[in-house]
């Protein structure tokens, strides 16, 4: 069987949390760089993957997918296992596969936008020749702060966020933390012992140690 294709560079968030699903589950996968310096994401080849011109995008056999979410679940789903289950799907309990719903939609619509806000004007314009905006970033932080309040919370009474389980409603969350980890404002999580607790112990998965690595080498590339 020929390994599925990943359109799109590791060193993307996006991209990220498609690969650590397919490490999760030992998956064979190839990745297929595109160039933005060329606009190969504008390109009609690559459009017709992801019609956004965004990465990433997935190809498995004639399967075509777009959206890194939407794969991530796809993944999970085709190769699940009873000892790799991190949708929780078959469980016999349909409430944990809300719940891991509800976390990702989370981590979608509350904590990803915030924490992505401060990376964009923090690295991407100042990379891009502009001056970051200040009070913007000002105002992520404190959303950010709302949302790892909520978390605290949750954590205090689960290993994770949806259960006493990992899933994907986890894993979704590595790729932003990763680089935010890196910037003057990491120190935030300081308030928020539960929830340092809870990275640390994602961040020494293998999978996620394993795609960590090829961030580095594609943002240092």
């Amino acid at each position: 069987m020929a390994p599925v294709k990943v359109f799109g560079s590791a060193a993307f968030t996006n991209v990220a949390r498609v690969l650590v699903c397919l490490e999760e589950v030992g998956a064979d996968y190839e990745i297929v760089d595109i160039d933005f310096h060329v606009k190969e994401h504008k390109g009609p080849e690559h459009l017709a993957r992801n019609p956004f011109g965004q990465v990433p995008a997935f190809q498995d056999g004639d399967l075509m997918l777009f959206q890194s979410r939407a794969i991530s679940r796809y993944v999970l789903s085709k190769y699940k296992t009873d000892e790799v289950n991190l949708l929780r799907e078959g469980e016999g309990d349909p409430e944990e596969s809300a719940l891991v719903d509800v976390w990702l939609d989370v981590e979608a619509l509350q904590y990803d936008p915030a924490m992505s806000s401060v990376f964009f004007q923090h690295r991407v314009v100042p990379a891009l020749g502009g001056t970051p905006d200040e009070s913007f970033i000002g105002e992520s932080v404190e959303k950010l702060k709302n949302v790892l309040d909520v978390y605290e919370a949750r954590l205090t009474k689960h290993r994770y966020l949806a259960g006493d389980f990992v899933s994907l409603a986890d894993l979704s969350h590595f790729p932003e933390a990763h680089y935010f980890m890196e910037l003057p404002y990491a120190a935030v999580f300081d308030s928020y012992p539960r929830v340092r607790a809870w990275l640390e112990d994602l961040f020494a998965r293998p999978a996620v140690k394993k795609v960590v690595s090829l961030m580095a080498n594609d943002f240092s590339g």
